[in-house]
């Protein structure tokens, strides 16, 4: 059954920003004034400030009242898609961040935590810590983990970091100097073994969707430092073969890291340790409920075998006892890839969702994400102008699937952006294409995940159809889109132009006084 599109437009609001805005002398909020007897006791204020540090002018903040305010931002937070806009934002895993899990990083006994107090008076934190440290060892099978690295491409260069010093140890970093990818692993593989010196073989997909072990073994050698693959892969294939691909290369003398960006569908089912790997990571800002991108920051949990552990960045968590410590890295330790411990409110919010998900919960949530998905695919299939990756290839694909639109674009000139652009005027967010590069023509990932509902996804489904349909008769109806939202398409202009873009209100000021003259 075909879902029904609704009437959809978005909030236009024709307002300055902010600090445009105001009245003289507007007031949000009126402090009354001291009493006299504390005046007495302390002095003013001004008392309090030393001359060299007090203001000589007033600074330039817009003058308004509460109401004013509140309207402002509200009318912001209207024209902004966001991921109550439908966002099946492939490869990501994106889910609803729980409101419980935001209070509680808020709450003044997690927020005003400073990280160098002493381990006495955050007991409670360090064991939270300690405890999720347990919980991801049980689901992944390793033996320790680390939430220093802020984000995947962290955890990636963290593993980077970890196979130089083992190797350095043992007097064969020279030698090693290769780390093997595949052409559909994250770029955040190879581009982090690159920032860390290794020279990066990348192998390409076959016919069955994945490397053949035949060009595994042709990439290794002596030179062999690490393998670093995600599993499954972006297309929603799983290699069966991984098993005989980590044997390979640790027969070499290599290490093997397992990217599990993509752990939403097989969390609970593989365990990284016992498929062979030293190492693995978790993006808490993807699976398991953290907020992510502008809501961030994020956290790629690390983890690794006993015989990794001495080269983990500082610090660590110990336990003694009842007690909990921290303690730097030793000698063998690559130092530090974050402040402190890392962003450790993400932690709790990662710990909280893992406590109310529970065991069942987590292998619940597996399976809806397979299942959608492949919900998703047999529906999708039947939109004009798209076809699946790798359509030969039989049986389920795995917590998310891409399609390609290269045959809507052959028929019509409609690109995937295109859609892409015209599908948010449907009230759905900008779904995701693919990292680059597009081994697929005209990519698009969508992943649904175990959060939307049925009716959210029969409703995606439906906008995607319907602008396929537009594309084959009214191209330009959907190469000039969005026509429903805040604002047109952005030109072509980067971020990287500074002379376009201004991220403070002073250098704004500064800006357009300079293009004034």
């Amino acid at each position: 059954m075909t879902a029904k599109l609704r009437r959809y437009h978005a909030a236009v609001w024709d307002e300055p920003i902010v600090m445009e805005m105001g009245v003289p002398g507007r007031r949000g909020f009126h402090f009354p004034e001291a009493e006299a007897a504390v005046r007495d006791a302390i002095g003013t204020a001004s008392d309090l400030i030393p001359s060299t540090m007090q203001r000589q002018s007033r600074p330039e903040l817009p003058e308004m009242s509460e109401p004013d305010v509140l309207r402002h931002y509200l009318h912001l937070s209207q024209e902004t898609l966001g991921m109550m806009g439908i966002s099946l934002f492939g490869t990501c895993t994106m889910k609803y961040n729980p409101r419980l899990t935001e209070n509680l990083a808020m709450d003044s006994s997690i927020a005003d935590l400073h990280p160098d107090q002493d381990p006495d008076t955050m007991q409670g934190t360090l064991e939270i810590l300690a405890n999720f440290e347990r919980m991801l060892c049980e689901l992944s099978g390793m033996d320790h983990f680390t939430f220093q690295p802020a984000g995947g491409a962290d955890a990636a260069y963290t593993h980077a970091c970890v196979t130089r010093a083992y190797h350095a140890a043992r007097g064969e970093l020279e030698q090693r100097n290769q780390i093997i990818t595949s052409i559909q692993a994250h770029p955040c593989n190879p581009a982090t073994a690159t920032a860390a010196g290794f020279e990066v073989l990348t192998l390409m997909l076959e016919d069955n969707g994945y490397p053949s072990l035949d060009a595994l073994k042709s990439a290794v050698s002596e030179r062999t430092a690490a393998l670093m693959i995600n599993n499954p892969d972006d297309m929603g294939i799983y290699n069966p073969e991984i098993k005989e691909w980590v044997r390979i290369v640790h027969e070499a003398g290599g290490l093997c890291f397992y990217d599990h960006a993509n752990f939403n569908g097989v969390m609970s089912k593989i365990r990284a340790r016992e498929l062979g790997f030293d190492a693995c990571m978790f993006m808490l800002h993807k699976t398991f409920g953290v907020s992510k991108g502008g809501g961030g920051p994020a956290v790629g949990a690390y983890g690794c075998s006993d015989e990794l552990a001495d080269y983990l960045p500082g610090r660590r968590i110990v336990r003694q006892g009842d007690y909990y410590t921290l303690r730097d890295g030793g000698h063998l330790s690559v130092g530090r890839v974050r402040e402190y411990l890392g962003n450790v409110q993400q932690v709790i919010k990662a710990y909280a969702w893992t406590r109310a998900m529970g065991a069942e919960g987590i292998r619940e949530a597996s399976d809806i994400s397979v299942l959608v998905n492949n919900y998703m695919e047999k529906e999708l299939l039947k939109v004009p102008g798209l076809t699946r990756s790798h359509p030969d290839i039989e049986g389920w694909r795995i917590e998310m699937t891409r399609y390609s639109l290269g045959k809507l674009y052959e028929d019509t000139g409609v690109t995937v952006v295109d859609v892409s652009n015209r599908m948010v005027d449907y009230g759905v967010d900008a779904p995701w294409l693919s990292h680059e590069p597009w081994i697929v023509p005209q990519p698009i990932t969508p992943e649904a995940g175990e959060m939307w509902s049925k009716e959210d996804v029969d409703y995606w489904i439906a906008v995607l159809r319907q602008v396929c349909e537009e594309a084959y008769s009214d191209p330009d109806l959907v190469r000039n889109a969005p026509h429903n939202q805040a604002v047109h398409r952005q030109g072509p202009t980067s971020l990287d132009e500074p002379e376009n873009w201004a991220m403070t209100w002073r250098a704004y000021q500064r800006k357009r006084a300079t293009r004034r003259r």
